[in-house]
């Protein structure tokens, strides 16, 4: 006959809190307690069943465990089963309680010190002119490397690992605790399965030691500030033979004198004489690849005008095109004049009539109509 929910035993709903629990199981057990149903064989066994619900639930571990599997995480010698668990689950309770808990840590397996090894970051700063380009450099890291001497085994060389007399060789131990049996990394070979009683001088027997070694970098052409390149295996070696982690180089630009970059075009602030913006001209400006190109310069050219130069920004990672090249004129007032200049300029002034600077005219005329405006 399949045995009655725990939590309708003792009369409460599957969230009860631990007080909800006791008040319930107190209640009832006064209720079917032999001394008060002498004889009566159905309060007698009521009683059994409100204990037993009890034992289970004001367990934490043992009320999840409940919760996740029924009744069925107590059968085949679950309660007071030895050291062979709990046999309707092929992995045993220790997977079961790892499946539940592993995420927070309760039993969560690890791989033992011989996993892999750390990965590494470097961070590495290059020119916008290299990031145009690309290039070829070489960086020094220092890491660990394989004990050459025991060839990463950690062991003095002439000797071996020996078993481990804890575990047995298996990694893993089984204990006892009340109603769980937990399987562990053993304490002693740290999941090895051998421990080394000759440790190699070199290493201590790590089987890695610390060295700093020079590796070759590829920076394609296009990278941009944030780029990370990955070198797979050029990271830590593991302990005791493990795999090497990798390396992420993780690129930044330096600022320019010149130039601003905005993902694949470049810009450049140019200052532009007085009177080659009022007579027009041409200028030459630089630009990114180390080149010098002309610039047209239309007659009345005024600040924040915008030149656009196709095709001559930054080159775009793992592709043949190229962004674009703007340069931003900002006319440049004289200074320093000398008395005949300033005359000069009086005279052009004067000569002009309101007629060569349109946009101040119009705007002071506007200013004068506004207030005339708040006059009236």
């Amino acid at each position: 006959m399949a045995k009655q929910d725990y939590y309708e035993t003792l009369g409460v709903a599957k969230g009860a809190s631990a007080d909800d629990l006791k008040r319930a199981y107190r209640k009832m057990a006064m209720q079917y307690h032999p001394d008060r149903n002498a004889g009566d064989k159905a309060a007698e066994q009521r009683f059994k069943d409100v204990n037993e619900a009890y034992d289970v639930l004001k367990d934490d571990q043992k009320r999840a465990a409940y919760d996740r599997f029924g009744h069925a995480a107590f059968e085949n010698g679950g309660m007071g089963a030895g050291a062979g668990g709990f046999g309707g689950f092929s992995g045993g309770f220790a997977d079961i309680f790892e499946e539940m808990f592993g995420a927070m840590g309760g039993a969560r397996r690890d791989a033992g010190p011989n996993r892999g090894g750390s990965d590494l970051r470097y961070n590495l700063e290059i020119s916008l002119e290299d990031a145009f380009k690309g290039k070829q450099t070489t960086i020094r890291v220092n890491t660990f490397g394989q004990c050459e001497p025991c060839q990463g085994k950690g062991a003095e060389p002439g000797s071996s690992p020996a078993t481990c007399r804890t575990c047995q060789g298996h990694g893993r131990v089984r204990a006892q605790q009340g109603f769980f049996t937990i399987e562990r990394t053993c304490p002693t070979c740290q999941g090895v399965g051998t421990v080394i009683e000759k440790p190699c001088r070199a290493c201590g027997g790590q089987g890695r030691v610390r060295r700093e070694k020079t590796l070759s970098v590829n920076i394609p052409p296009g990278v941009e500030d944030g780029t990370r390149i990955r070198l797979a295996g050029e990271g830590e070696v593991g302990m005791l033979g493990g795999a090497a982690g990798d390396l992420y180089i993780f690129i930044s630009i330096a600022q320019h004198a010149i130039f601003q970059r905005d993902g694949a075009n470049i810009y450049c602030r140019v200052p532009l004489p007085f009177t080659t913006a009022a007579l027009g001209g041409s200028i030459e400006v630089p630009t990114v690849e180390g080149t010098r190109t002309k610039v047209t310069v239309p007659a009345g050219t005024q600040s924040g005008h915008r030149f656009r130069l196709r095709g001559k920004g930054m080159t775009v990672l793992r592709s043949p095109t190229r962004g674009d090249m703007y340069v931003h004129a900002v006319v440049e007032t004289p200074v320093n004049l000398t008395k005949r200049q300033q005359e000069l300029l009086r005279e052009f002034e004067k000569e002009g009539g309101g007629k060569t600077n349109p946009e101040s005219e119009g705007f002071f005329a506007r200013v004068k109509e506004f207030f005339e405006d708040l006059r009236e």
